[in-house]
């Protein structure tokens, strides 16, 4: 299936920033619940021991609610990592609520932040979970130069593959959001109306979600655009995928060849 380059509604800066959270809300409770992300503990460590880091700069952080389970994991192996959780139009209060539960360890970058142009005061690992398919070739390549430049590793986690049964599968997203709404907290009366009297989130849930099956970049595609950001060879480049229940969750870890 060729990539496609459709529009998602989470990408414009237009977006009413109530629906746009209610979204990031949705997809973050989601997430957690599933544990989608887990098997990224051990490809997130591996990074960080090699850069004798423990600072993580998330990109494109969302609601937040992917570190619950990440952090106590890589804790094991990499004692008092922090995680700062970054995006382009942060969803302060989600993510805050995410901090209050994880005090010390996760804290709230408050200003936009571009994830092709990080700011040099945000030092760490880079990580991205469910974001990087948001950006065309030209923008996910700057992505990474960005981090190459800076000398900062870098962590791209997916959680679907680009096929057909994954298109079906965000394509039903719809019936997830009615079920699972009742159980995001806070329980917010915006968010039962576009829920459930005007079925808006759930709509542009699964638009959104359709579109992002059709946007993400094979292992492949990662590493011809890992190999382009760094044609001198700085970073050591792996691809791979990681079993997660029933699903599959591709990456792309970037570590430089010398701790910066």
């Amino acid at each position: 299936m060729k990539r496609f380059q459709a529009f998602e509604f989470l990408d414009a800066g237009w977006f009413p920033e109530p629906i746009r959270d209610f979204m990031t809300d949705y997809l973050g409770m989601a997430v957690g619940r599933l544990s989608l992300f887990a098997p990224a503990a051990d490809v997130l460590v591996a990074g960080l021991t090699r850069t004798g880091e423990n600072r993580i700069i998330d990109l494109g952080a969302g609601a937040g609610q992917v570190w619950s389970g990440l952090v106590p994991a890589i804790q094991t192996s990499v004692p008092g990592v922090q995680v700062r959780l970054t995006d382009a139009f942060p969803n302060v209060e989600s993510i805050s609520a995410a901090v209050r539960e994880m005090p010390g360890a996760l804290t709230l970058e408050s200003r936009p932040v571009d994830a092709a142009d990080v700011p040099r005061d945000l030092v760490g690992l880079r990580t991205m979970f469910l974001a990087f398919h948001h950006f065309p070739p030209t923008a996910a390549l700057r992505i990474l130069e960005n981090a190459v430049a800076e000398g900062q590793a870098i962590a791209i986690f997916e959680g679907q593959r680009r096929d057909v049964r994954h298109l079906i599968q965000f394509a039903l997203s719809p019936l997830a959001v009615l079920l699972l709404t009742p159980a995001i907290r806070p329980l917010r009366l915006g968010r039962l109306l576009l829920t459930y009297v005007i079925p808006i989130v759930p709509l542009l849930v699964g638009w959104d979600g359709v579109v992002s099956v059709l946007r993400t970049y094979t292992g492949d595609e990662m590493r011809r655009l890992a190999l382009a950001a760094d044609p001198g060879g700085r970073f050591a480049w792996e691809t791979g995928e990681l079993k997660s229940g029933t699903s599959v969750v591709p990456y792309l870890l970037g570590v430089p060849q010398e701790p910066s």
